[in-house]
């Protein structure tokens, strides 16, 4: 029987998850699991690439040893990163990661001088403002402009990962999109934009679109793993991913992708670029099958993964996430109550998340949380007062009347969130799958490989394949 391999790599972890089509049905096996996340190295915050590489190829061997030979392989990570190669395919410098503030205030020094206003910008690329996408290449050329001018090539992380394993270089529409370089219209690199930024337009590789071949593994990565397979591009935006496995019900509902982001959207076949869906800042992401995902980017779990984290470092041992649940519940119960906003630049890349949260509660004269308990509760509440701010101006903005919430990911797994969101959006939610990024990695592949016809028939096998929780609001 066929089987395929979605390697699903995150901001704290990664994994290889093996996918077979059986009778109709999906059927996933996670078979490798590794760990991920930024590291200060000098004055910046880096990805260790090479610790990524060695490990997506670990996990090539590891499905070979639980009996699985993948017939393709598809990499999704997350958005923005990227490496640059010299003209001997070394790497130049390191891979920053986007949290890392070398970005602050190149969009004000764009606009200041009269290079690139944010309403061109956005006419042009449909992308919303976010600090770190096209402002990195940018702050690399003050910080470092030999960097730039001595690279030949520059890859997106999933598109670096899918190098090291064939040989080839490409890169993904999904990804290549994020960065705000590429022209809303064409689905291309826009020319005029990359030259007004003065950056080096030879870098900037061909853009495939998921469901392309990009090649086979080359012969040392199959001697090392123990067999040979087609690495396909799918969705290698994490993002991208999430949106294919999303088993809405019909075309009025709203997507989100939880995890350490929380993307809250549409899926368009059309873009939506208007002045007022600029001043909204919602993104026209390029995804799968000739689809648009029309969206915000939300602070996301990464502010309660950072306050389990910080709170196993006060006692020793971190709180599970029921745990988390639970002493939320209890607080809510006991009448606290405090809402931030989870977009304030406090919570990108905080010393202490708790901390911030006390900060910026005091800050708006809201009680200041103090326990476990009213930390969570303050971080759910908070993501689901978003969720519903953003739902309402995707209604105002395209006039469509929302019926239900979809949920993907990680956060799907969260009770009190889910049931939360259905309240503060007045919509029902419907949680699952958990695994919509790695699931969705692996529909681009199954289409690829003729198991599935299209992505409808893909998302109807969704439903009978995996539990969907619903969540009606109180």
């Amino acid at each position: 029987m066929a089987c395929h391999l979605a390697i699903d790599i995150g901001a704290s972890s990664g994994r290889h998850i093996v996918g077979q089509v059986v009778d109709g049905h999906m059927e996933l096996t996670e078979v490798y699991r590794f760990e991920n996340g930024l590291t200060r190295k000098g004055s910046h915050l880096c990805w260790d690439i090479d610790a990524l590489a060695e490990s997506v190829v670990a996990g090539l061997a590891a499905a070979k040893e639980a009996g699985f030979a993948p017939a393709t392989i598809g990499i999704d990570t997350w958005a923005v990163d990227y490496v640059l190669l010299d003209d001997r395919d070394q790497r130049i410098g390191d891979a920053v990661g986007y949290r890392d503030s070398r970005t602050y205030g190149v969009k004000d020094a764009l606009e200041l001088s009269g290079i690139l206003s944010f309403a061109e910008h956005y006419a042009r690329t449909g992308a919303q403002y976010q600090q770190f996408n096209t402002y990195q290449l940018c702050a690399l050329s003050r910080e470092s402009r030999g960097q730039l001018d001595g690279a030949k090539s520059l890859l997106m992380v999933p598109d670096y990962l899918g190098f090291v394993l064939t040989g080839v270089k490409a890169q993904e529409y999904t990804n290549a999109s994020t960065t705000a370089l590429v022209n809303a219209k064409t689905c291309e690199w826009d020319d005029a934009l990359i030259d007004l930024l003065n950056l080096p337009r030879n870098v900037f590789q061909p853009i495939h679109m998921p469901g392309e071949s990009l090649g086979r593994l080359n012969p040392d990565i199959v001697k090392r793993v123990g067999f040979d397979a087609e690495v396909v591009l799918v969705a290698s935006h994490d993002t991208g991913s999430a949106w294919l496995a999303v088993p809405a019900s019909d075309e009025r509902a709203v997507y989100v992708s939880s995890g350490t982001w929380s993307l809250v959207g549409v899926e368009n076949r059309a873009l939506i670029c208007t002045p007022q869906s600029a001043a909204a800042n919602l993104t026209n992401e390029g995804g799968a099958y000739g689809t648009y995902r029309y969206l915000k980017n939300i602070m996301g779990l990464w502010m309660i993964q950072n306050v389990r984290r910080e709170l196993g470092e006060v006692t020793g041992v971190a709180p599970t996430w029921d745990e988390l649940v639970k002493a939320a519940e209890e607080a809510r119960a006991a009448g606290f109550s405090a809402v931030v906003d989870a977009d304030d630049q406090e919570f990108l890349a905080p010393a202490s998340m708790l901390t911030a949260l006390r900060t910026v509660c005091a800050r708006s004269g809201q009680p200041v949380p103090e326990t476990m308990g009213q930390y969570a509760l303050t971080v759910y509440d908070s993501l689901a007062a978003d969720y519903a701010r953003t739902v309402a101006q995707l209604h105002e903005l395209t006039g469509v009347d929302y019926t239900s919430i979809n949920i993907v990911g990680g956060g799907s797994n969260n009770d009190y969130l889910n049931q939360a969101t259905a309240d503060a959006c007045g919509l029902p939610v419907f949680a699952g799958p958990t695994e919509g990024t790695a699931l969705g990695n692996l529909m681009v592949q199954f289409i690829h490989s003729g198991e599935y016809a299209s992505l409808e028939e893909a998302r109807a096998a969704i439903k009978q394949s995996f539990e969907i929780k619903e969540y009606l609001p109180r």
